[in-house]
Protein backbone atom coordinates (compact mmCIF):
# COMPACT_ATOMS: atom_id res chain seq x y z
CA UNK A 1 0.00 0.00 0.00
CA UNK A 2 1.43 3.35 -1.00
CA UNK A 3 2.11 5.67 1.92
CA UNK A 4 2.48 9.39 1.47
CA UNK A 5 5.03 11.44 3.38
CA UNK A 6 3.55 13.68 6.05
CA UNK A 7 4.86 17.16 6.82
CA UNK A 8 5.91 17.39 10.50
CA UNK A 9 3.27 18.95 12.72
CA UNK A 10 5.44 20.96 15.10
CA UNK A 11 7.17 24.16 14.06
CA UNK A 12 10.41 23.02 15.70
CA UNK A 13 10.53 19.81 13.64
CA UNK A 14 9.69 21.70 10.43
CA UNK A 15 12.42 24.30 10.97
CA UNK A 16 14.90 21.59 11.96
CA UNK A 17 14.10 19.61 8.83
CA UNK A 18 14.41 22.64 6.55
CA UNK A 19 17.66 23.87 8.12
CA UNK A 20 19.28 20.45 8.31
CA UNK A 21 18.34 19.35 4.78
CA UNK A 22 19.39 22.75 3.39
CA UNK A 23 22.74 22.67 5.16
CA UNK A 24 23.42 19.07 4.14
CA UNK A 25 22.59 19.81 0.49
CA UNK A 26 24.74 22.93 0.51
CA UNK A 27 27.59 21.00 2.12
CA UNK A 28 27.19 18.15 -0.38
CA UNK A 29 27.30 20.56 -3.34
CA UNK A 30 30.35 22.29 -1.89
CA UNK A 31 32.09 18.98 -1.28
CA UNK A 32 31.17 17.74 -4.77
CA UNK A 33 32.55 20.86 -6.42
CA UNK A 34 35.78 20.68 -4.41
CA UNK A 35 36.17 16.95 -5.05
CA UNK A 36 35.67 17.43 -8.79
CA UNK A 37 38.21 20.25 -8.84
CA UNK A 38 40.65 18.11 -6.89
CA UNK A 39 40.07 15.16 -9.23
CA UNK A 40 40.69 17.22 -12.37
CA UNK A 41 43.79 18.83 -10.88
CA UNK A 42 45.17 15.50 -9.71
CA UNK A 43 44.41 13.87 -13.07
CA UNK A 44 46.19 16.59 -15.02
CA UNK A 45 49.19 16.43 -12.71
CA UNK A 46 49.35 12.63 -12.81
CA UNK A 47 49.09 12.49 -16.60
CA UNK A 48 51.85 15.07 -16.91
CA UNK A 49 54.01 13.11 -14.53
CA UNK A 50 53.12 9.90 -16.38
CA UNK A 51 54.34 11.25 -19.71
CA UNK A 52 57.61 12.48 -18.22
CA UNK A 53 58.17 9.32 -16.16
CA UNK A 54 57.41 6.86 -19.00
CA UNK A 55 59.58 8.65 -21.53
CA UNK A 56 62.44 8.83 -19.03
CA UNK A 57 62.07 5.22 -17.91
CA UNK A 58 61.96 3.81 -21.47
CA UNK A 59 64.97 5.93 -22.41
CA UNK A 60 66.90 4.55 -19.43
CA UNK A 61 65.96 0.94 -20.22
CA UNK A 62 66.87 1.44 -23.88
CA UNK A 63 70.35 2.76 -23.04
CA UNK A 64 71.17 0.17 -20.36
CA UNK A 65 72.89 -3.09 -21.23
CA UNK A 66 70.38 -5.94 -21.40
CA UNK A 67 71.85 -7.67 -18.33
CA UNK A 68 71.44 -4.56 -16.16
CA UNK A 69 67.84 -3.74 -17.03
CA UNK A 70 66.26 -6.14 -14.52
CA UNK A 71 68.06 -4.38 -11.67
CA UNK A 72 66.38 -1.10 -12.52
CA UNK A 73 62.80 -2.36 -12.69
CA UNK A 74 62.13 -1.94 -8.96
CA UNK A 75 63.38 1.64 -9.03
CA UNK A 76 61.23 2.50 -12.03
CA UNK A 77 58.05 0.92 -10.57
CA UNK A 78 55.24 3.29 -9.48
CA UNK A 79 52.07 2.86 -7.44
CA UNK A 80 49.76 2.09 -10.38
CA UNK A 81 52.12 0.93 -13.15
CA UNK A 82 55.31 -1.08 -13.54
CA UNK A 83 57.68 -2.32 -16.28
CA UNK A 84 58.09 -5.96 -17.41
CA UNK A 85 60.93 -7.28 -19.59
CA UNK A 86 58.72 -9.76 -21.46
CA UNK A 87 55.72 -9.95 -23.78
CA UNK A 88 53.35 -9.49 -20.86
CA UNK A 89 50.08 -11.36 -20.21
CA UNK A 90 47.73 -12.52 -22.96
CA UNK A 91 44.82 -10.19 -23.51
CA UNK A 92 42.45 -8.68 -26.04
CA UNK A 93 42.95 -5.68 -28.24
CA UNK A 94 41.70 -2.51 -26.57
CA UNK A 95 38.92 -0.74 -28.40
CA UNK A 96 38.44 2.37 -26.28
CA UNK A 97 41.77 3.76 -25.17
CA UNK A 98 41.88 5.36 -21.70
CA UNK A 99 43.38 8.80 -21.39
CA UNK A 100 46.49 7.23 -19.84
CA UNK A 101 47.15 5.37 -23.12
CA UNK A 102 46.95 8.66 -25.01
CA UNK A 103 49.50 10.20 -22.63
CA UNK A 104 51.85 7.23 -23.09
CA UNK A 105 51.52 7.42 -26.86
CA UNK A 106 52.24 11.14 -26.76
CA UNK A 107 55.36 10.46 -24.69
CA UNK A 108 56.97 7.55 -26.62
CA UNK A 109 54.66 6.61 -29.47
CA UNK A 110 56.71 8.30 -32.14
CA UNK A 111 59.93 6.43 -31.24
CA UNK A 112 58.56 3.09 -30.07
CA UNK A 113 55.59 1.55 -31.91
CA UNK A 114 53.26 -0.03 -29.38
CA UNK A 115 50.13 -2.10 -28.96
CA UNK A 116 47.65 -1.97 -26.12
CA UNK A 117 45.69 -4.94 -24.74
CA UNK A 118 43.05 -5.39 -22.06
CA UNK A 119 44.01 -7.96 -19.44
CA UNK A 120 41.01 -9.78 -17.92
CA UNK A 121 40.95 -10.84 -14.31
CA UNK A 122 39.63 -9.89 -10.85
CA UNK A 123 41.24 -6.48 -11.28
CA UNK A 124 40.84 -5.28 -14.85
CA UNK A 125 43.92 -3.49 -16.23
CA UNK A 126 45.74 -3.00 -19.49
CA UNK A 127 49.27 -3.41 -20.82
CA UNK A 128 51.29 -1.43 -23.34
CA UNK A 129 53.66 -3.59 -25.42
CA UNK A 130 56.69 -2.18 -27.24
CA UNK A 131 60.23 -3.14 -28.29
CA UNK A 132 63.47 -1.39 -27.50
CA UNK A 133 66.07 -0.48 -30.08
CA UNK A 134 67.80 -3.89 -29.71
CA UNK A 135 64.48 -5.71 -30.22
CA UNK A 136 63.99 -6.62 -26.53
CA UNK A 137 60.33 -6.59 -25.47
CA UNK A 138 59.12 -4.23 -22.73
CA UNK A 139 55.62 -4.22 -21.26
CA UNK A 140 54.15 -1.38 -19.27
CA UNK A 141 51.60 -2.95 -16.90
CA UNK A 142 49.11 -0.19 -15.98
CA UNK A 143 46.59 -0.70 -13.15
CA UNK A 144 44.31 2.37 -13.07
CA UNK A 145 42.97 3.41 -9.67
CA UNK A 146 41.00 6.24 -8.16
CA UNK A 147 42.76 9.13 -6.54
CA UNK A 148 43.14 8.03 -2.90
CA UNK A 149 41.22 9.93 -0.24
CA UNK A 150 42.93 11.28 2.82
CA UNK A 151 42.28 9.11 5.91
CA UNK A 152 41.17 12.16 7.93
CA UNK A 153 38.50 13.20 5.40
CA UNK A 154 35.65 11.00 6.84
CA UNK A 155 36.39 12.38 10.31
CA UNK A 156 36.16 15.95 9.01
CA UNK A 157 32.88 15.20 7.21
CA UNK A 158 31.45 13.62 10.36
CA UNK A 159 32.54 16.65 12.38
CA UNK A 160 30.86 18.96 9.88
CA UNK A 161 27.63 16.94 10.14
CA UNK A 162 27.69 17.19 13.94
CA UNK A 163 28.36 20.92 13.70
CA UNK A 164 25.41 21.36 11.30
CA UNK A 165 23.11 19.46 13.66
CA UNK A 166 24.22 21.60 16.61
CA UNK A 167 23.77 24.82 14.64
CA UNK A 168 20.32 23.67 13.50
CA UNK A 169 19.31 22.84 17.07
CA UNK A 170 20.57 26.20 18.34
CA UNK A 171 18.82 28.16 15.57
CA UNK A 172 15.53 26.33 16.09
CA UNK A 173 15.73 26.79 19.85
CA UNK A 174 16.34 30.52 19.50
CA UNK A 175 13.43 30.81 17.05
CA UNK A 176 10.98 28.65 19.03
CA UNK A 177 11.73 29.78 22.60
CA UNK A 178 9.84 33.12 22.35
CA UNK A 179 6.81 31.35 20.83
CA UNK A 180 6.91 28.77 23.62
CA UNK A 181 7.03 31.48 26.29
CA UNK A 182 4.17 33.30 24.60
CA UNK A 183 2.06 30.11 24.41
CA UNK A 184 2.71 29.36 28.09
CA UNK A 185 1.79 32.94 29.02
CA UNK A 186 -1.47 32.69 27.06
CA UNK A 187 -2.34 29.34 28.67
CA UNK A 188 -1.72 30.73 32.16
CA UNK A 189 -3.40 34.06 31.48
CA UNK A 190 -5.82 34.59 34.35
CA UNK A 191 -7.41 37.97 35.08
CA UNK A 192 -7.93 36.83 38.68
CA UNK A 193 -4.22 36.60 39.41
CA UNK A 194 -1.35 39.04 39.29
CA UNK A 195 -0.25 39.33 35.64
CA UNK A 196 3.11 37.78 34.73
CA UNK A 197 4.80 40.14 32.28
CA UNK A 198 6.84 38.72 29.43
CA UNK A 199 10.44 39.82 29.03
CA UNK A 200 10.47 42.58 26.42
CA UNK A 201 14.16 42.18 25.59
CA UNK A 202 15.52 40.29 22.60
CA UNK A 203 15.11 40.58 18.83
CA UNK A 204 12.80 43.29 17.51
CA UNK A 205 10.01 40.90 16.52
CA UNK A 206 10.11 39.07 19.86
CA UNK A 207 10.17 42.32 21.84
CA UNK A 208 7.23 43.67 19.82
CA UNK A 209 5.16 40.51 20.48
CA UNK A 210 5.99 40.62 24.21
CA UNK A 211 5.01 44.30 24.44
CA UNK A 212 1.74 43.60 22.62
CA UNK A 213 0.94 40.70 24.97
CA UNK A 214 1.75 42.72 28.09
CA UNK A 215 -0.42 45.58 26.80
CA UNK A 216 -3.25 43.12 26.16
CA UNK A 217 -2.96 41.81 29.72
CA UNK A 218 -3.14 45.34 31.06
CA UNK A 219 -6.21 46.17 28.96
CA UNK A 220 -8.02 43.00 30.05
CA UNK A 221 -7.22 43.66 33.70
CA UNK A 222 -8.35 47.28 33.40
CA UNK A 223 -11.58 46.27 31.68
CA UNK A 224 -12.44 43.64 34.30
CA UNK A 225 -11.54 46.00 37.12
CA UNK A 226 -13.76 48.71 35.67
CA UNK A 227 -16.62 46.27 35.21
CA UNK A 228 -16.34 44.90 38.72
CA UNK A 229 -16.02 48.37 40.20
CA UNK A 230 -19.18 49.37 38.34
CA UNK A 231 -21.04 46.33 39.66
CA UNK A 232 -19.77 46.91 43.19
CA UNK A 233 -20.66 50.61 43.05
CA UNK A 234 -24.19 49.95 41.81
CA UNK A 235 -24.74 47.21 44.36
CA UNK A 236 -23.36 49.37 47.16
CA UNK A 237 -25.35 52.43 46.20
CA UNK A 238 -28.55 50.42 46.04
CA UNK A 239 -28.25 49.54 49.73
CA UNK A 240 -29.03 53.13 50.77
CA UNK A 241 -32.44 53.44 49.05
CA UNK A 242 -33.31 49.89 50.09
CA UNK A 243 -32.57 50.76 53.72
CA UNK A 244 -34.73 53.91 53.46
CA UNK A 245 -37.55 51.88 51.95
CA UNK A 246 -37.34 49.36 54.78
CA UNK A 247 -37.49 52.17 57.34
CA UNK A 248 -40.59 53.59 55.67
CA UNK A 249 -42.14 50.15 55.56
CA UNK A 250 -41.70 49.95 59.35
CA UNK A 251 -44.15 52.84 59.74
CA UNK A 252 -46.82 51.22 57.58
CA UNK A 253 -49.82 49.58 59.16
CA UNK A 254 -49.62 45.87 59.58
CA UNK A 255 -51.03 44.14 56.53
CA UNK A 256 -50.29 41.44 54.00
CA UNK A 257 -49.02 44.08 51.59
CA UNK A 258 -46.53 45.30 54.19
CA UNK A 259 -45.26 41.75 54.68
CA UNK A 260 -44.89 41.23 50.94
CA UNK A 261 -43.05 44.54 50.55
CA UNK A 262 -40.79 43.69 53.46
CA UNK A 263 -39.94 40.30 51.91
CA UNK A 264 -39.22 41.89 48.55
CA UNK A 265 -36.92 44.45 50.14
CA UNK A 266 -35.15 41.68 52.01
CA UNK A 267 -34.58 39.77 48.78
CA UNK A 268 -33.32 42.92 47.09
CA UNK A 269 -30.94 43.61 49.95
CA UNK A 270 -29.67 40.03 49.85
CA UNK A 271 -29.16 40.24 46.08
CA UNK A 272 -27.24 43.49 46.42
CA UNK A 273 -24.96 42.01 49.07
CA UNK A 274 -24.30 38.97 46.89
CA UNK A 275 -23.50 41.30 43.98
CA UNK A 276 -20.92 43.10 46.07
CA UNK A 277 -19.51 39.77 47.24
CA UNK A 278 -19.24 38.54 43.64
CA UNK A 279 -17.45 41.72 42.55
CA UNK A 280 -14.98 41.30 45.38
CA UNK A 281 -14.49 37.60 44.60
CA UNK A 282 -13.06 38.44 41.18
CA UNK A 283 -10.20 40.17 42.99
CA UNK A 284 -9.69 37.36 45.47
CA UNK A 285 -6.12 36.96 44.29
CA UNK A 286 -5.19 40.20 46.04
CA UNK A 287 -5.21 38.38 49.38
CA UNK A 288 -1.76 37.35 50.54
CA UNK A 289 -0.99 33.62 50.55
CA UNK A 290 -0.26 31.99 53.88
CA UNK A 291 0.91 28.64 55.17
CA UNK A 292 -2.20 26.83 56.30
CA UNK A 293 -2.64 23.46 57.95
CA UNK A 294 -5.53 22.08 55.92
CA UNK A 295 -6.73 19.58 58.55
CA UNK A 296 -6.87 22.26 61.27
CA UNK A 297 -8.55 24.65 58.86
CA UNK A 298 -11.31 22.17 57.99
CA UNK A 299 -11.77 21.14 61.64
CA UNK A 300 -12.30 24.79 62.59
CA UNK A 301 -14.84 25.25 59.79
CA UNK A 302 -16.80 22.13 60.72
CA UNK A 303 -16.77 22.92 64.47
CA UNK A 304 -18.18 26.39 63.75
CA UNK A 305 -21.14 24.82 61.98
CA UNK A 306 -21.61 22.21 64.68
CA UNK A 307 -21.58 24.92 67.34
CA UNK A 308 -24.52 26.49 65.48
CA UNK A 309 -26.36 23.15 65.59
CA UNK A 310 -25.77 22.35 61.91
CA UNK A 311 -25.32 18.78 60.71
CA UNK A 312 -21.87 19.06 59.13
CA UNK A 313 -19.36 16.18 59.29
CA UNK A 314 -15.73 15.80 58.17
CA UNK A 315 -13.95 12.63 57.02
CA UNK A 316 -10.39 12.02 55.84
CA UNK A 317 -7.05 13.62 56.66
CA UNK A 318 -4.49 15.26 54.42
CA UNK A 319 -1.58 15.85 56.83
CA UNK A 320 -0.60 18.78 54.60
CA UNK A 321 0.48 22.35 55.20
CA UNK A 322 -0.41 24.29 52.06
CA UNK A 323 0.30 27.77 50.74
CA UNK A 324 -3.12 29.31 50.02
CA UNK A 325 -5.39 32.31 50.64
CA UNK A 326 -7.35 31.22 53.73
CA UNK A 327 -10.17 33.79 53.55
CA UNK A 328 -10.90 32.95 49.93
CA UNK A 329 -10.71 29.21 50.66
CA UNK A 330 -13.06 29.58 53.62
CA UNK A 331 -15.58 31.55 51.54
CA UNK A 332 -15.61 28.82 48.88
CA UNK A 333 -16.24 26.06 51.41
CA UNK A 334 -18.82 28.13 53.32
CA UNK A 335 -20.78 28.79 50.12
CA UNK A 336 -20.74 25.12 49.18
CA UNK A 337 -21.64 23.97 52.71
CA UNK A 338 -24.46 26.53 52.98
CA UNK A 339 -25.90 25.27 49.72
CA UNK A 340 -25.78 21.69 50.98
CA UNK A 341 -27.47 22.66 54.26
CA UNK A 342 -30.09 24.73 52.44
CA UNK A 343 -31.20 21.98 50.08
CA UNK A 344 -30.40 18.81 52.04
CA UNK A 345 -30.22 19.84 55.71
CA UNK A 346 -26.82 18.18 56.16
CA UNK A 347 -23.36 18.31 54.60
CA UNK A 348 -20.46 15.86 54.46
CA UNK A 349 -16.92 17.18 53.89
CA UNK A 350 -14.27 14.76 52.69
CA UNK A 351 -10.59 15.46 52.03
CA UNK A 352 -8.40 13.24 49.85
CA UNK A 353 -5.18 13.34 47.86
CA UNK A 354 -5.35 13.38 44.07
CA UNK A 355 -3.29 11.34 41.66
CA UNK A 356 -1.26 14.39 40.58
CA UNK A 357 -0.10 15.21 44.10
CA UNK A 358 -2.79 17.81 44.83
CA UNK A 359 -5.66 17.80 47.30
CA UNK A 360 -9.39 17.33 46.90
CA UNK A 361 -12.04 18.69 49.26
CA UNK A 362 -15.54 17.38 48.54
CA UNK A 363 -18.74 18.87 49.94
CA UNK A 364 -21.51 16.27 49.55
CA UNK A 365 -25.19 16.22 50.35
CA UNK A 366 -28.27 14.06 49.80
CA UNK A 367 -30.49 16.78 48.43
CA UNK A 368 -32.40 16.88 45.13
CA UNK A 369 -29.21 17.35 43.09
CA UNK A 370 -29.05 19.17 39.76
CA UNK A 371 -30.17 17.93 36.37
CA UNK A 372 -27.25 16.82 34.19
CA UNK A 373 -27.98 19.43 31.53
CA UNK A 374 -27.89 22.17 34.17
CA UNK A 375 -24.49 21.29 35.68
CA UNK A 376 -22.60 23.22 33.02
CA UNK A 377 -24.53 26.44 33.73
CA UNK A 378 -25.13 26.61 37.48
CA UNK A 379 -21.80 28.35 38.14
CA UNK A 380 -22.66 31.19 35.78
CA UNK A 381 -23.57 34.47 37.53
CA UNK A 382 -27.32 34.89 38.28
CA UNK A 383 -28.17 31.46 36.88
CA UNK A 384 -30.75 29.60 39.00
CA UNK A 385 -32.13 26.11 38.73
CA UNK A 386 -35.87 26.64 38.79
CA UNK A 387 -36.78 23.47 40.65
CA UNK A 388 -34.53 24.16 43.61
CA UNK A 389 -32.43 27.35 43.50
CA UNK A 390 -35.25 29.87 43.16
CA UNK A 391 -36.25 33.10 44.85
CA UNK A 392 -38.39 31.37 47.44
CA UNK A 393 -35.40 29.60 48.90
CA UNK A 394 -33.33 32.79 48.98
CA UNK A 395 -31.09 31.87 46.07
CA UNK A 396 -29.67 34.67 43.94
CA UNK A 397 -27.65 32.63 41.46
CA UNK A 398 -24.37 34.07 42.73
CA UNK A 399 -23.29 31.63 45.43
CA UNK A 400 -21.72 29.07 43.11
CA UNK A 401 -20.39 31.81 40.81
CA UNK A 402 -18.59 33.37 43.78
CA UNK A 403 -17.22 29.97 44.81
CA UNK A 404 -16.02 29.38 41.26
CA UNK A 405 -14.25 32.76 41.06
CA UNK A 406 -12.55 32.29 44.42
CA UNK A 407 -11.51 28.73 43.52
CA UNK A 408 -9.74 30.09 40.46
CA UNK A 409 -8.20 32.88 42.52
CA UNK A 410 -6.51 30.37 44.85
CA UNK A 411 -5.27 28.30 41.91
CA UNK A 412 -7.83 25.52 42.23
CA UNK A 413 -10.84 24.28 40.29
CA UNK A 414 -14.45 23.60 41.25
CA UNK A 415 -16.57 20.86 39.67
CA UNK A 416 -20.10 19.65 40.39
CA UNK A 417 -21.49 16.16 39.91
CA UNK A 418 -24.55 14.21 41.00
CA UNK A 419 -24.02 11.41 43.49
CA UNK A 420 -25.26 7.88 43.09
CA UNK A 421 -28.39 7.47 45.15
CA UNK A 422 -29.19 11.17 44.96
CA UNK A 423 -27.53 14.34 46.08
CA UNK A 424 -24.79 16.66 44.87
CA UNK A 425 -20.99 16.52 45.15
CA UNK A 426 -19.03 19.76 44.87
CA UNK A 427 -15.31 18.98 44.53
CA UNK A 428 -12.66 21.63 45.10
CA UNK A 429 -9.27 20.56 43.74
CA UNK A 430 -6.23 22.35 45.08
CA UNK A 431 -2.84 21.99 43.37
CA UNK A 432 -1.31 21.91 46.81
CA UNK A 433 2.38 21.27 47.31
CA UNK A 434 3.09 20.13 50.84
CA UNK A 435 5.67 22.39 52.43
Amino acid sequence: MKRSLHWPRTLASRLSLIFLVGLILAQALSFGAQYYERYETAKTTMLGNLETDVSTSIAILDRLPAEERAGWLQQLERRNYRYLLDEGSPGTAMRDSPIAVTSIKDAIGMDYPMTVTDIPGPIKHFQVHLKLADGSPVTIDVRPSMVPLSPWLPIVLLGQLVLMILCTWLAVRIAIRPLTRLAEAVETLDPNTHPVLLDENGPTEVAHAAKAFNAMQARIAAYLKERMQLLAAISHDLQTPITRMKLRAEFMDDSSEKDKLWNDLGEMEHLVREGVAYARSVHGATEESRRTNLDSFLDSLVFDYQDMGKDVQLSGKSDSVIDTRPHALRRVLVNLTDNALKFAGAAQLQVDSTSDGGLSVKVMDRGPGIAAEELAHVMEPFYRVENSRNRSTGGTGLGLAIAQQLALAIGGSLTLSNREGGGLCAELKLPAKPL
